[in-house]
C-alpha cells in the first residue's frame, strides 16, 4: 500500500503545479481575442476584460513539498488565533519558506521519508495570546518537539497520540484550562520531556505517568494543583530528573521509590503536604544528587541508609517534624562524598553527630530552629517541649533503623573541596531547582 499512497500523493503534487502552470498561461492569454466580424468584413477586437487580482496567498506548488504546504496551511490558521504578539514573532509567519524564515519553525527529515517537513516548535518567552493549541500542535503531523514555555496559551491540551515521532513537550507557564493530568499525554510512548509546570492541572497523577515512558528523562508537574497520594508505582519510572514541588500531594513517599536508585538523579518533593516516616528507601538513592523533601509533615528521625548518598550535592529536609540525633556518618558525606549542603532547619532534632558541628562552621549545615543544646538559633524550651509531649505516643511509628545498606566507612578518596562549593554555589546548575523559575 505504501507505493501506490506515496504515487497518488506525488501525482496529486505534479497536478498542483501543472495548474500552476496553466493558470499563468491563460492570464497572459487573456488579451485581445476575435469576438466576431463587423459589417465590413473587418473582424472586431474587444478589450478583454481584466485578470482577476492575483492572490497573495502562496499556492500549493509554490511550496517544496505537499507536507510543507499542509504545515503552511495549520500555521496560516492559528496565525489568526493569536491576539497579541509583543515580540512581533507572527510577522514572519508569511510566504513559502517555512525551514527559513519562519520564526520558531524547524525542518527536518522524517524517518524513511524523503521530503523535509516542520519538525520541531521553539516558542519559548515569545509571550503569545492564544485562547486554544487544539488544531495547531495536533496538526502537524510529523512534530516531534514542541516547546512553548512562557506564552498564555489556554484552553485544553491537544490530543498528541497520533504525533508518531514525538517526545518533548513543554508547555509550562502557560494559562491551560484547569483540568486532571492530560492523560492523552501516557500515549506518547517515545516521550524523553514531559514538563507541564506553572498550569492549574488538578487532582491525582496517573499511576500510567510512572510506566507509560521507557526513555523518559525528565517530568516536571510543579506548581500546579495536584493533590492526594503520590502513586505506589512511582519507582517504575526510569526519570532522571523529577520535580512534584509546589503542589498540594499529601500521605507517604511511597517505598517503590527505592527502584529508582540507578536512575534517579534529582527529586523534589518540596512544598507539599506529605507526611508519614521519612522513608528509608530514599537513603537507597545511590546516583542522586538532588534530594529535596522540605516544607512537609514528615516525621521520625534520619534513617542510617541516608549515609549512603554519596553522590547527594543538595540534601533539604527543612521544616519538617523530623526529630532525634543528626547522624555522624550523615555529615561525614561531606568529606566522604559530594554533599555541600544539608539543610535540616525548622525540624526538632535533639542532638547532632561529632561531624556535623564542623559542617555547621563551614556553613555547609543549617539546623536553625531546632532543640539542640549550645546550636545557634535555636527553638525555645517550651516549644520544643510541648512538641515532644504532644508526639510522645507517635514516635514509635517510626522506629530508629540502624541498618547502614553500604560500606560508609569507604570514601570516594579525597574530594576537592573548592571545586565541589563553586559547582553547587549556584542552584541554576541543578534542573530540577531551574525548573522552579517559570
Amino acid at each position: 500500500m505504501a507505493g501506490p499512497l506515496k504515487g497518488s500523493r506525488l501525482a496529486l503534487f505534479c497536478v498542483l503545479a501543472v495548474s500552476c502552470i496553466a493558470l499563468s498561461a491563460r492570464t497572459s492569454d487573456a488579451t485581445g481575442r476575435d469576438a466576431g466580424v463587423g459589417t465590413d468584413n473587418h473582424p472586431i477586437r474587444y478589450a478583454a476584460p481584466p485578470p482577476p487580482p492575483m492572490s497573495s496567498e502562496p499556492r500549493a506548488c509554490e511550496f517544496e513539498n505537499l507536507r510543507l504546504y499542509r504545515a503552511y496551511l495549520v500555521i496560516k490558521k492559528f496565525k489568526k488565533t493569536v491576539t497579541r504578539d509583543p515580540k512581533g514573532v507572527t510577522s514572519t509567519w508569511t510566504g513559502t519558506d517555512l525551514c527559513g524564515s519562519y520564526k520558531g519553525f524547524f525542518c527536518e527529515r522524517p524517518r524513511n521519508i524523503p521530503d523535509r517537513t516542520v519538525a520541531s516548535v521553539d516558542l519559548n518567552g515569545y509571550q503569545l495570546h492564544a485562547d486554544s493549541l487544539e488544531g495547531f500542535v495536533d496538526g502537524l503531523p510529523d512534530l516531534a518537539l514542541f516547546h512553548a514555555n512562557s506564552n498564555n496559551f489556554g484552553g485544553a491540551l491537544p490530543n498528541l497520540k497520533k504525533l508518531q515521532y514525538f517526545y518533548e513537550l513543554d508547555v509550562s507557564n502557560n494559562r491551560l484550562a484547569p483540568a486532571p493530568f492530560p492523560t492523552d499525554v501516557l500515549g506518547l510512548a517515545n516521550a524523553t520531556f514531559i514538563d507541564i509546570r506553572f498550569n492549574s492541572f488538578f487532582g491525582e497523577l496517573p499511576a500510567g505517568l510512572f510506566s507509560s515512558f521507557p526513555e523518559v528523562e525528565a517530568i516536571f508537574v510543579n506548581n500546579n494543583q495536584f493533590s492526594g497520594n503520590l502513586p505506589d508505582n512511582i519507582g517504575d519510572s526510569p526519570v532522571n530528573y523529577f520535580s512534584l514541588a509546589n503542589n498540594q500531594f499529601s500521605g507517604p513517599i511511597p517505598a517503590s521509590i527505592a527502584r529508582a536508585a540507578d536512575t534517579l538523579l534529582e527529586v523534589l518533593f518540596l512544598n507539599n503536604m506529605l507526611s508519614g516516616c521519612l522513608p528509608y528507601e530514599l537513603g537507597l538513592l545511590a546516583q542522586a544528587t538532588v534530594i529535596d523533601a522540605g516544607t512537609n509533615q514528615l516525621t521520625g528521625p534520619i534513617p542510617c541508609s541516608y549515609a549512603c548518598l554519596r553522590s547527594v550535592e543538595q540534601l533539604n529536609l527543612a521544616d519538617n517534624l523530623l526529630y532525634g540525633v543528626v547522624p555522624d556518618a550523615l555529615c561525614r558525606l561531606a568529606a566522604d562524598g559530594h554533599l555541600v549542603n544539608l539543610t535540616l532547619s525548622g525540624n526538632f532534632f535533639t542532638w547532632l553527630g561529632q561531624s556535623c558541628w564542623d559542617l555547621i562552621n563551614e556553613g555547609k549545615l543549617n539546623v536553625d530552629r531546632n532543640c539542640i543544646p549550645w546550636a545557634p538559633n535555636q527553638r525555645s524550651y517550651e516549644e520544643c517541649a510541648e512538641f515532644f509531649h504532644e508526639n510522645w505516643t507517635k514516635m514509635t511509628t517510626c522506629p530508629v533503623n540502624f541498618h547502614v545498606p553500604c560500606d560508609h566507612h569507604k570514601g570516594y578518596g579525597s574530594v576537592d573541596a573548592g571545586r565541589e562549593e563553586a559547582k553547587a554555589a549556584e542552584e541554576y546548575q541543578y534542573r530540577t531547582y531551574s525548573a522552579l523559575k517559570p
